[in-house]
């Protein structure tokens, strides 16, 4: 226990651990259990478990307070503490004594409502999400190879220093411009739309990073104004947005075409390291070595087949005749198979082809008996034999009817054995009586 006061004469003297101490109790008196509703700010948590932040009046008030959270009463909160949640905290007011600061050792923390900031932040990304301003669609790829970047950010910052490490380490060969803005307070919002649009119309870098380091949800509010979420979306220039820490999210980030957990990883994702491009170039360049010895080993293989055979002409010539010459006999002994195979089947036809033509010539044979049966069937002398007469007129015509005939008329009649000279006495039509049948017309030899 500490002594409250030394007496000096009639003045009292305390010390520093006695009055922090006197203090502390006093408060304890004065203050026991109390519930407090605020909202959170820079709210971190440490390897062992313990949370530390910092409670601000909810109502835009002047006042904050610092917070200590064990990790047996942050072990029991039900939800995950953010910057700019309402909270309310159960606890007791202390002094941290090593520092003579004031302190609220939180017991129990349960929600209360977004804070005015987180609110705020809430309701512009819902309506800048809903113009399409985050749409995944219009994110545009960083050049894979870049030549120069613009770095976005205050020309005094640690978030510079990092970003100029990083790039020396990984790529010296790029080169770097820098835009030079504010990045926190009333005037930032003004001054980073001012550095992009003067990246965007200079046009002299090939991707630009926009960052800070980190800090409270007020202290990165100018990346979640909507005149520099505007700015970043608008940018003809592929955006890399570096702000806060891993656990920090700003509107910047939505609206760049790639997000970067810190300054330092936004200069990693900007160019790729020199050492891997080195490396790959030189694997690259082992392979085209490879190949080209591979090609020119080939190559020499051929030379020298072909060299063995121009140094031995005589030995391809005779390879070559006697090739020829097996073709040679080859080609004899196949005409000559092939000639006794024809003369073969020659034999084999010579009796079929006798044969086919006896039948045939049998055949022809019996077709003319038959025709000339049929023709003497028909002969006209063998009608004559039976008591016909042909008659014929002067001309040698046959008369087939006697309208052609007329009384007095000379005809010719051919009998079977003969012909004879006859005049027509008189010509009767079949209308009127016939004489008998065989009975030629009258007629009187000349």
């Amino acid at each position: 226990m500490f002594e409250r006061s030394v007496p000096r004469g009639e003045r009292m003297v305390w010390s520093v651990a006695g009055l922090v101490n006197a203090v502390a109790d006093a408060l304890s008196a004065r203050f026991g259990a109390c519930v407090v509703q605020g909202e959170l700010s820079g709210f971190s948590r440490a390897a062992s478990g313990h949370c530390y932040f910092s409670l601000k009046d909810a109502d835009g008030q002047q006042a904050m307070i610092r917070c200590a959270m064990f990790r047996r009463a942050a072990s029991l909160v039900a939800f995950s503490p953010a910057d700019g949640q309402r909270v309310e905290i159960r606890g007791r007011i202390a002094v941290y004594e090593p520092r003579g600061e004031l302190q609220f050792v939180v017991e129990s923390m349960q929600q209360a409502g977004a804070g005015a900031l987180y609110e705020q932040f809430l309701r512009l990304k819902a309506r800048l999400e809903s113009e399409g301003l985050f749409d995944p669609a219009r994110k545009r790829p960083l050049p894979s190879h870049p030549r120069r970047l613009g770095v976005v950010t205050s020309a005094s910052g640690a978030a510079l220093h990092d970003v100029l490490t990083a790039l020396a380490r990984r790529a010296p060969h790029v080169g770097v411009v820098i835009y030079p803005s504010l990045v926190q307070g009333a005037d930032a919002p003004a001054a980073l739309v001012q550095a992009l649009g003067q990246a965007a119309a200079r046009a002299e870098v090939d991707a630009l990073i926009v960052c800070r380091g980190g800090g409270s949800l007020e202290d990165l509010w100018a990346f979640n104004d909507e005149r520099v979420v505007r700015a970043i979306a608008a940018s003809p220039l592929p955006t890399i947005c570096g702000v806060g820490h891993e656990t920090d999210v700003t509107l910047a980030d939505f609206a760049a075409d790639l997000r970067a957990p810190t300054p330092t990883a936004a200069a990693e994702l900007a160019a790729p390291p020199t050492r891997e491009l080195a490396e790959t170039l030189a694997a690259f360049a082992t392979l085209m070595q490879r190949r080209v010895h591979h090609v020119l080993d080939q190559q020499a293989q051929l030379i020298d087949r072909a060299a063995l055979r121009l140094a031995r002409p005589g030995q391809g010539v005779r390879a070559t005749a006697q090739r020829l010459l097996g073709l040679a006999h080859r080609l004899q002994g196949g005409a000559r198979r092939g000639l006794q195979a024809d003369a073969h089947r020659l034999e084999a036809l010579a009796p079929r082809l006798t044969r086919s033509l006896q039948r045939n010539t049998d055949v022809a044979h019996h077709r003319v008996d038959a025709l000339a049966a049929r023709l003497h069937a028909v002969d006209p002398r063998q009608v004559l034999a039976r008591g016909y007469a042909w008659l014929e007129d002067g001309a040698g015509a046959p008369v087939a009817s006697v309208a052609s005939l007329s009384p007095g008329q000379r005809l010719g009649a051919v009998l079977s054995d003969g012909r004879a000279t006859v005049d027509v006495l008189q010509v009767t039509s079949s209308a009127e009586p016939l004489q008998p049948a065989g009975a030629l017309p009258t007629m009187r030899p000349t």
